[in-house]
């Protein structure tokens, strides 16, 4: 038995209604049309940064055809006369607004865009959908002098870990050494002033809003960090939240936030741990000498280290262990007269001159903590210093401490230092254990930098869970002798805390009326227990002295 088709081509015959059927045909057009429409439109708007591109090569044409080539080498003539020009009076904004951009362009068209999908394949970066791939979305490109910044949309399904463990592969892929990744804006949001703030606020606020799927890559074309840095220049008064330190690997200039924090130095040997001291010092060094700072010092190793910058601390101790925990113990003291001052009246201590900012400054914090030989002094200074940076970041009393060794068998107060520098590590372990758990996975390679990087570092920026790989300046021993001799800290004006009194107990007479008196200093305990003191003829009723 044969069936009927449907619909009979031959005779163009259909069993539904003919005005239908060309309805619905129309419709279905009608509507695919709309929607390329919008696609053309949102197209449009999307790569509006080719408008002028696109309007300069409509209007070359049409300039062509009706006057030929010699307007076109007019225009070439003038347009090399003015960048001629620019470029003698104004070198630096000529580079960055014409030749950066150029850079940036064919770098994303030849680089980047050309092997996109290849390098996304091979890397693991593309997800698979519905029997189709999904590739990361390549939004911009922009180049600097040392660095090139990619913002990528990942792909539904994914999230910035991945993209932290394809580091590595992306840069050998793109013929770098180094990519970084960030999961948050790298620039922040610019400060708005004048007639137009408001506009321009509404503008920032679509423009620097949340993004949660967009990753900036940044791949490292020459490593600006292999050369030393050299001594940034004093600053005329230190400000506390952006103190110049070094460089970062966009060369752009590290300032470091020492106001309300602590600061934990990691680093092996021979390392860098002195360029990270002595530059923080050589930025404070104008506060230093108005006495707006105090610098108490404190060199485990005999000031082999600090001993040479001796005029531009307030306190110095290096050959006594004693006197070191009272150093720390006389800070806490300064602390706990703070709290009584600012209780009700301020959360975070704003250093002036009659209460300047206090940062003790530890060479090396284990030889204090872990190899101490004096048990009672070890922890008479634990117990300080466990006080100081508890409780001392908003009160003005800061420790900045450096170490070798960063297990917590080793520096017991490590967990409470807010602020973490991981110099170069001789073990991978190590890294997590001073910049946080996963800091490694997340682009800190501190066990890898070579001995030739002396002075490089990862740290923490604020706003952003990713490491940032800074060189701090190195600071020789003639700069350290002549900011020690022009920078000198006046001398301690401040009379050193007093030990509190024991408190006066109260006893009642018989007519009501109280008396105060002083209890009596207690006598020091036998270091015998009683047995042996009888049997020594030990007895203090009869005064006798013993056999």
């Amino acid at each position: 038995m044969v069936r009927a088709p449907l619909v009979n081509f031959r005779r163009f015959q259909i069993s539904a209604p003919w005005p239908l059927l060309w309805t619905v045909t129309a419709l279905f057009l009608l509507f695919r049309l709309a929607v390329a429409v919008v696609r053309l439109g949102v197209f449009v708007v999307r790569h509006w940064r080719a408008w002028p591109a696109v309007a300069l090569v409509l209007l070359a044409v049409n300039v062509y055809r009706a006057h030929g080539w010699w307007l076109h080498l007019l225009a070439a003539v003038v347009l090399a006369a003015v960048g001629g020009s620019w470029w003698w009076r104004g070198r630096d904004s000529f580079h960055r607004h014409v030749v950066l951009r150029a850079v940036s362009l064919w770098r994303r068209l030849w680089v980047y865009r050309r092997q996109w999908h290849e390098v996304m394949s091979l890397c693991g970066l593309v997800k698979k959908y519905d029997g189709g791939e999904v590739v990361p979305t390549l939004l911009s490109v922009r180049c600097s002098y040392a660095t090139d910044e990619l913002v990528l949309r990942m792909p539904k399904g994914q999230n910035p870990e991945v993209w932290h463990k394809a580091a590595r592969d992306l840069a050998y892929s793109f013929g770098t050494r180094h990519c970084r990744v960030f999961s948050t804006r790298r620039h922040p949001v610019p400060h708005r002033s004048g007639r137009l703030a408001w506009l321009l606020r509404l503008v920032d606020r679509v423009r620097f809003r949340d993004r949660p799927r967009h990753v900036w890559l940044v791949f490292i074309r020459r490593d600006p960090l292999t050369r030393i840095v050299a001594p940034l220049p004093v600053p005329a008064r230190p400000d506390f939240t952006a103190l110049p330190l070094g460089l970062r690997e966009d060369l752009a200039v590290y300032c470091f936030r020492l106001l309300a924090t602590h600061v934990l130095i990691g680093g092996a040997t021979r390392m860098g741990k002195g360029s990270v001291i002595w530059s923080l010092l050589r930025s404070l060094a104008a506060g230093i000498r108005s006495g707006l700072v105090r610098v108490w010092a404190i060199d485990p190793k005999g000031g082999m280290e600090l001993a040479i910058g001796r005029p531009l601390f307030s306190r110095y101790v290096d050959d006594d262990w004693s006197r070191m925990a009272d150093l720390l113990e006389d800070a806490v003291a300064r602390m706990r007269a703070r709290q009584q001052i600012l209780r009700g009246k301020a959360r975070v201590h704003t250093p002036t001159v009659d209460e300047p900012l206090i940062v003790v400054v530890i060479d090396e914090i284990a030889a204090l903590l872990a190899y101490l030989p004096d048990s009672e002094i070890r922890t008479r200074i634990t117990q300080a210093l466990g006080l100081l940076l508890s409780q001392g970041a908003g009160l003005g009393v800061l420790v900045v401490a450096a170490t070798q060794d960063p297990r917590k068998e080793v520096v017991s107060v490590r967990d409470l230092f807010p602020t973490r520098i991981a110099l170069g590590l001789t073990e991978r372990g190590h890294v997590d254990l001073l910049l946080g758990d996963g800091a490694r996975e997340r682009g800190a390679l501190a066990d890898q930098i070579p001995l030739s990087g002396k002075g490089v570092a990862y740290v923490l920026l604020d706003g952003q869970p990713e490491p940032a790989r800074v060189r701090f300046s190195y600071v020789a021993d003639d700069v350290i002798r002549d900011m020690a001799a022009t920078f000198p800290a006046p001398p301690e004006t401040q009379p050193e805390p007093a030990v509190q009194s024991a408190p006066r107990a109260r006893t009642s007479t018989g007519s009501g009326r109280h008396t105060t008196y002083r209890p009596t200093p207690k006598q020091g305990a036998p270091l015998l227990p009683p047995s042996l003191l009888n049997a020594l003829d030990l007895n203090s009723t009869n005064g006798s002295d013993p056999r």
